[in-house]
């Protein structure tokens, strides 16, 4: 079974070696490319005040968080619930260096080892769209994912949009088959069709389609001095 993990942190501010600390942490599972529902969100007191500019990102204020686990206390379910997950992370650079800092803390070993693989999101959009503005809420508008309510940053709301993106980005392998075969748990009965065993009836035009065609093939080398195509073919 493919297991799938999408992650989001909310900082006090944008540097882990300054002091900055992750005040948010959202996971959203995916099996086998659907919800589960099983998903894991805390709020955590960074034991400092965030920066006003990440503040306006995602409004959490040192008065909200003064009350909430630090990260000490939630890190070992943090870590149970990731173990063995494919781990999806837009701009997975940032979370991993806050991550990694907070691991380093309680005297953890680092983040990435510990997962099945850590797989950058923002590096797979910019293959995926070059030259184009990839942010959560670029991709959102691109691929038509619905992020209406996202009037402040999120971690958990961030991490569901990220898995809605990423289904839509990676969709193009899938074809109608396999996704009719991915059905087949939902009650379908789905087989295989050999085309080779279908004849393609080939219907001739008569008299007056031929004699219609050849007058807009007259018109088309009046307009391209002689140049249509369907002649040089013939």
């Amino acid at each position: 079974m493919q297991r799938q993990v999408f992650l989001d942190t909310e900082t006090t501010g944008l540097s882990p070696d300054n002091g900055d600390r992750i005040v948010e942490i959202g996971c959203v599972e995916l099996l086998n490319r659907r919800l589960s529902g099983s998903n894991k969100h805390f709020y955590l007191n960074p034991e400092r005040r965030s920066h006003e500019d990440a503040l306006r990102i995602h409004g959490l204020t040192a008065e909200f968080l003064a009350d909430k686990p630090r990260f000490s206390a939630v890190v070992d379910e943090l870590m149970a619930y990731l173990a063995g997950a494919e781990i999806i992370i837009h701009n997975a650079a940032f979370d991993v260096g806050f991550l990694d800092a907070e691991l380093e803390r309680v005297g953890r070993s680092r983040f990435a080892p510990q997962m099945a693989s850590v797989t950058d999101s923002l590096s797979l959009a910019r293959e995926i769209f070059p030259g184009k503005s990839n942010s959560l809420d670029a991709l959102c508008k691109r691929l038509e994912v619905d992020n209406a309510s996202r009037s402040l940053h999120g971690a958990l709301l961030d991490a569901g949009l990220l898995a809605e993106v990423y289904i839509r980005m990676t969709r193009g392998q899938d074809s109608l088959v396999i996704d009719a075969l991915e059905s087949q748990g939902d009650g379908l009965d789905v087989h295989a069709i050999d085309l080779s065993q279908i004849t393609l009836p080939v219907l001739l035009p008569d008299a007056a389609e031929c004699a219609a065609h050849e007058a807009v093939l007259v018109e088309l080398d009046k307009a391209s001095g002689g140049q249509t195509v369907w002649r040089h073919m013939a």
